[in-house]
């Protein structure tokens, strides 16, 4: 019996998922996380009112999202003050990225990104044939001005960079993504990936300039906003870049009851405040814990925590394997040397006293071991 014929891309690609679920590690262990700390999720959730619009809306799930998420675009457009021309909505960064890469990347084209940075980026890049560059970080930072001259050594079509930085969390001035923009060869595009720039400092994103064709800011409700699950992103770029998303977008593809969601959350900048203000008190009592133990974390501008395990990452991977056995679900960077550390997202003062009580005694057995 013949089967479904393949392209030769997607036939020569293993079946793999970036990134492995809290929920596949729950089967596998027959029990689940007492603290969910490993997929840099925002514990502290969508605004009151987003939660409210959400459930309002329930029972019109019936019907079909607006293909052209109007109202939502409205309010983004007019938040960042810019036109509606330069948005487009999708299923997150991540479904962003996957249109980006199909409208860019063709078999042999060539993109450059950081050793070691967002996975997702390359699954997509890979998925249509795209030659791969990487460039390595400048210790735990990404380095635009390497990336750039790679990118115009090599031709590349797009080069990536997430400001603030994942998985390491660190981040660079305006100054300096300027300068890489500045930089960006003739005939590529920089995707500038600013999922986490809601808990950067003030300053750190440069000014919009919907003019310029070398740049497209890519920005997330899952982060600062708490919606992770509703899977709402959006991208900022000049009008024509914008416009051809609507050459292969799913029109259909986002829900109404997460476009609503979105829009309540987006007006309650109160809200997002206090998040914000949250998060950096989780991520001081993190620091704490972790230097009670000698050791330190990687400065970050996320609503996540590096932390140096101060050995390699055998030491490191067996550091998160002891967090896991004890029921703290936590992940690390893939890439050395940035695999030295384990990655902890901000929780709830419960979440982080389990982690206080149990890290002491994860890096005495992993010592052990």
């Amino acid at each position: 019996m013949s089967g479904p014929i393949y392209t030769d891309v997607v036939a020569g690609l293993p079946a793999t998922v970036p990134f492995v679920g809290p929920e596949t590690q729950e089967r596998a262990r027959g029990r689940g996380f007492s603290a969910r700390l490993g997929a840099n999720e925002n514990v502290f959730g969508p605004s009151p009112l987003a939660i409210h619009a959400m459930q309002e809306v329930a029972g019109e799930v019936w019907q079909y999202g607006d293909p052209e998420n109007f109202d939502l675009k409205q309010a983004l457009a007019a938040h960042h003050g810019v036109g509606m021309e330069n948005i487009v909505v999708g299923e997150g960064i991540d479904g962003l990225l996957g249109y980006l890469c199909r409208m860019v990347v063709e078999p042999g084209v060539k993109i450059v990104t950081s050793l070691g940075a967002y996975p997702t980026f390359n699954f997509h890049v890979a998925g249509y044939g795209g030659d791969l560059v990487t460039v390595p970080y400048n210790g735990d930072y990404e380095d635009p001005v390497a990336l750039m001259n790679k990118a115009t050594e090599v031709g590349a079509r797009l080069v990536y960079l997430a400001n603030p930085d994942n998985p390491m969390g660190t981040v660079h001035s305006a100054e300096v993504i300027q300068a890489a923009i500045d930089a960006v060869p003739e005939d590529c595009l920089l995707v500038l990936d600013e999922a986490y720039v809601e808990f950067a400092p003030a300053g750190t994103a440069p000014d919009l300039d919907i003019d310029d064709r070398r740049v497209i800011r890519m920005r997330t409700f899952s982060k600062a906003y708490g919606m992770a699950g509703a899977r709402v992103g959006y991208a900022i770029g000049q009008e024509e870049v914008i416009n051809a998303f609507n050459k292969i977008r799913n029109h259909f593809g986002m829900c109404r009851i997460s476009q609503v969601g979105a829009l309540a959350a987006l007006k309650d900048q109160n809200y997002l405040r206090q998040t914000v203000n949250a998060v950096a008190v989780g991520r001081k009592r993190i620091e704490m814990i972790v230097t009670e133990q000698g050791l330190s974390v990687v400065p970050s501008a996320t609503n996540f925590v590096a932390i140096d395990c101060g050995q390699d990452a055998a030491f490191a991977k067996a550091v998160l394997d002891q967090l896991i056995a004890r029921d703290i679900f936590v992940r690390m960077p893939f890439v050395e040397p940035q695999n030295r550390c384990i990655r902890l997202s901000v929780g709830q003062q419960a979440d982080l006293s389990l982690f206080e009580l149990q890290f002491p005694l994860a890096l005495e057995a992993a010592s052990e071991g």
